[in-house]
């Protein structure tokens, strides 16, 4: 798994703790640390099925029916990439916050934060978000796999069953199975287009120009 406080990946290796049953099911805590000398941090899973314990296999679980993150809070997700302004990292990080308690609040955030980049860094003009894809689709800005991932939140949200999700991005509303990771993982990819990989290739410039200067040779042009 990856570690959701520094997204490293290990192996497995937990612990578990029983808690006791209750009239909702029989419960009990997965646990697991970090072994990233830098990190280790526990990560706590609610589980909630039928589990043996022997002195010889110890702790097994024998019928899973549900497994819930609950420290820390939110989702397995990526952290927000480095030099994302706050104004789009603020919902991106609360979007995936909610995801496990409120997949319809998750994906009301991440399509508010999909709007607010489309209209920051696309140059669309204002409009309900099923529109402003579409402009960004005829623009023929974006590689055709993000204009294929921004389409597809209009397919899988179905906007035309639900005009509410063209017409205010920002309500919560049903969402169909997978549509609030979806959006998230597009929200993903516009930050990398339009934030990560200008600021690395304008990295990269500023140090072929650095050693141009040192060897007496004018700059790249833009």
């Amino acid at each position: 798994m990856k570690c959701p406080h520094c997204n490293t990946s290990f192996h497995d290796a937990p612990r578990h703790h029983p808690i006791q049953r209750d009239s909702e099911g029989n419960w009990a805590i997965q646990k697991l640390v970090c072994p990233d000398p830098g990190c280790g941090q526990m990560t706590l899973f609610l589980l909630e099925g039928d589990f043996g314990f022997n002195t010889h296999q110890g702790f097994s679980v024998l019928n899973l029916r549900s497994k819930r993150m609950v420290y820390p809070k939110g989702n397995n997700r990526p952290p927000v990439p480095p030099g994302i302004p706050k104004e789009f990292a603020e919902d991106y990080t609360e979007a995936c916050l909610v995801l496990t308690d409120s997949p319809k609040a998750s994906a009301a955030l991440s399509r508010r934060c999909l709007q607010h980049i489309l209209r920051e860094k696309a140059g669309i003009k204002k409009g309900d978000l099923a529109t402003e894809i579409q402009q960004v689709i005829d623009s023929r800005t974006l590689p055709s796999h993000l204009n294929e991932s921004i389409d597809a939140i209009r397919n899988i949200g179905n906007f035309a069953a639900h005009p509410i999700k063209s017409t205010s991005s920002g309500e919560v509303v049903p969402v169909e199975a997978g549509e609030a990771e979806w959006n998230l993982d597009v929200v993903e990819a516009l930050f990398d287009f339009y934030f990560v990989q200008p600021d690395l290739l304008q990295s990269k410039r500023d140090a072929l120009n650095a050693k141009l200067k040192d060897a007496g040779k004018p700059p790249m042009k833009k």
